[in-house]
């Protein structure tokens, strides 16, 4: 039997915002993200503010846990945006006492400016983007803050909100392991209470996508030193009391990303903005949602007056198997995991004992979890798994 319309209660509940304008466009960013010249702040919000009315409607049966502004640079919107975007939140949804409230920013002078007035408006979680602390590479990443910058907003944050993350981006071009666990020892110093820390790909349709296919972008790591990276990665942030909860994200106990923990739990979220994906249980379905990705074309359609029917589809019962094991399987905790919903039990059970026997994953208290064998090739293991 389909569980779907508890999802919300068993992995919470979760509103994502998109706002999908920057400075200027990362060559490793495959994000819906724009340069716009000129961005009309009073409009957009209006629009924000719509479709919460729309949502709200849906949704209201839910509690609110956490809200997520992500893009983007959501650290551009001015703070009254903001304020207004959170009072209306507030007053279509109930919310838990203790509610989330992320912004990710980036760790320049100007939006750090931003930052008491984003307190003021509610929120009470900032991640910053500070994916480097080298001047060289913050350059080749195509960021416009150096070190020093991100260091003296990275202060900022901390003064103004008590829970602080930043994003660090490893394996990058001619990086070696020393390298890498010096930095990460530095980071380490900073006292964040959450790191994310991704290893560099390059995707196609991005900068560097296009720079690999020409021959370009010489110097990245090999399989070989990439893992051993991983490994310094796992050592460190433990030793450092942040051991990875999820496959690329690190948290002091009880400081975990609870928006990101309603993805990897399959809870329910509400996306809103330019091609924001939403998850949303009813009684007969889980549905996928999925807003027009150009901005113009997003606004348009929300400023219509009839957004009601945007784009989403039911996810029929493998697709919502697939995709709980998928999101769980990447979390320390591992996946309470129903074997009853799976397409063909015996043939799931009889896979998952495989990957047991060649140490990938493992059972405990009633949970399926990757082991530290099978975290870094967690992927090949799911191919595995849901063939």
């Amino acid at each position: 039997m389909d569980d779907s319309v508890e999802n919300w209660q068993r992995g919470g509940f979760g509103l994502y915002l998109h706002w999908p304008f920057c400075q200027a466009k990362c060559p490793y960013c495959d994000f819906n993200s724009h340069v716009a010249a000129r961005i009309d702040q009073d409009r957009w919000g209006e629009a924000f503010l719509r479709e919460i009315d729309r949502l709200a409607e849906e949704t209201g049966d839910r509690i609110l846990g956490s809200i997520f502004f992500g893009g983007g640079t959501p650290s551009l919107m001015e703070p009254k945006i903001v304020a207004a975007i959170l009072d209306r939140i507030g007053r279509r949804w109930r919310l838990r006492n203790d509610i989330e409230v992320t912004l990710e920013a980036n760790p320049t002078s100007i939006e750090a400016d931003r930052f008491a007035g984003y307190r003021a408006a509610g929120v009470n979680r900032v991640s910053m983007g500070m994916q480097a602390l080298n001047d060289g590479d913050l350059k080749r990443l195509g960021r416009l803050h150096d070190v020093a910058e991100g260091l003296r907003a990275f202060d900022v944050a901390r003064a103004a909100f008590d829970r602080v993350s930043f994003d660090l981006i490893y394996a990058r071009q001619d990086q070696t392991p020393q390298q890498w666990e010096q930095e990460l020892r530095r980071a380490m110093e900073l006292c964040a209470d959450h790191l994310s820390l991704y290893q560099l790909t390059v995707e196609d349709g991005t900068a560097f996508g296009d720079r690999l296919a020409r021959g370009g972008l010489r110097g990245l790591p090999d399989e070989d030193r990439a893992a051993e990276m991983y490994e310094i990665t796992q050592a460190i942030t433990a030793e450092a009391g942040l051991p990875a909860y999820e496959v690329s994200n690190h948290a002091v106990p009880g400081a975990e990303s609870r928006h990101n923990l309603v993805y990897w739990r399959s809870g329910d979220w509400a996306g809103i903005g330019p091609g924001a994906h939403g998850r949303l249980g009813s009684a007969d379905h889980r549905w996928a949602t999925e807003a027009p990705k150009a901005p113009g074309a997003w606004l348009a359609e929300v400023e219509s007056g009839k957004p009601g029917e945007l784009p989403r589809e039911a996810l029929n019962s493998v697709e919502a198997f697939e995709e709980r094991v998928m999101m769980g399987l990447r979390l320390a905790e591992g996946i309470a995991l129903p074997f009853h919903l799976a397409p063909d039990p015996g043939e799931f059970e009889r896979r998952v004992v495989e990957m047991e026997r060649l140490g990938f994953l493992e059972r405990s208290d009633d949970r399926l979890i990757a082991t530290a064998t099978g975290r870094p090739i967690l992927n090949a293991v799911l191919r595995e798994l849901l063939a």
